[in-house]
């Protein structure tokens, strides 16, 4: 159930030179959610800017690292965009040996409200932990098959998955796309951990193979991508991010806004 008011499909957005005319324009497609990539997020006034720059659309970052920005910093963003009642706060990390007890630590001196706060999820544990100090879970590079699992580990808490799509029917040049995120993001030892976990082999994981991107990455035309993300909502994702790769988040915005149409 959608108790963040994020809708059904949400995008990310690239913190650019133009990203405040871009929200706006991306809320006009009829995205109800904009995803700052966490990533780019070099300081959190970027998130008050973009709160301030839209209208009606939840901002949530994807993802504020907690090693990067501290409970004080983050209990401060959110205590000045509270009133607006259009920012989640999207958590993730830290990338430690005892991630499991760092991110408790930081959550213990959160002062940020359960119900706004969603948690990047991959492995069991990390799932029961964002349905019990948070929101809900935030799932990225999974398969509808791993959304499906992680649907019972949540109860009625938020899921939501991040999926990545290259408007390319090319396949050539859609995996290369794909495989220029995947090239670092397959080395990160939550989400290998998670690859195999999913039935993925060593060989896959390692050669980036068209088995491991055509599953992780929806490519195509606009009606494939939508198969895509009508088989996450089918397996039980309350919310879906479209993070466009090898094109802009307006230019791929623009293409598949009709999806924000059909799944209202």
């Amino acid at each position: 159930m959608d108790t963040l008011n994020l809708g059904r499909i949400g995008i990310s957005i690239d913190l650019s030179p133009s990203h405040l005319d871009d929200a706006r324009t991306l809320e006009s497609y009829g995205f109800t959610a904009l995803w700052p990539s966490g990533g780019q997020i070099d300081r959190l006034g970027r998130l008050v800017d973009l709160v301030r720059a839209t209208e009606t659309a939840t901002i949530v970052p994807g993802i504020v690292p907690v090693d990067v920005f501290s409970p004080e910093q983050t209990g401060k963003l959110f205590e000045e965009l509270a009133e607006s009642g259009r920012f989640v706060l999207g958590l993730g990390g830290p990338q430690t040996a005892r991630p499991l007890a760092g991110l408790h630590r930081y959550l213990d001196d959160l002062a940020v409200p359960v119900d706004r706060i969603l948690l990047a999820a991959l492995g069991p544990k990390k799932l029961e932990m964002a349905r019990d100090r948070a929101a809900g879970a935030i799932g990225l590079l999974v398969t509808p098959e791993w959304t499906a699992q992680a649907r019972p580990s949540l109860g009625t808490a938020e899921l939501v998955v991040d999926q990545f799509v290259v408007v390319e029917s090319d396949p050539d040049r859609a995996r290369a796309a794909a495989r220029e995120p995947l090239s670092f993001l397959a080395t990160v030892p939550g989400y290998r951990q998670n690859f195999l976990r999913m039935g993925f082999t060593e060989a896959d994981v390692d050669q980036l193979s068209d088995r491991l991107v055509d599953a992780l990455v929806a490519w195509g035309s606009v009606e494939k991508i939508a198969s895509r993300v009508a088989e996450h909502h089918e397996a039980g994702a309350d919310h879906v991010v479209l993070a466009p790769l090898g094109a802009s988040s307006i230019d791929a915005g623009r293409a598949l806004s009709e999806l924000v149409v059909s799944s209202k």
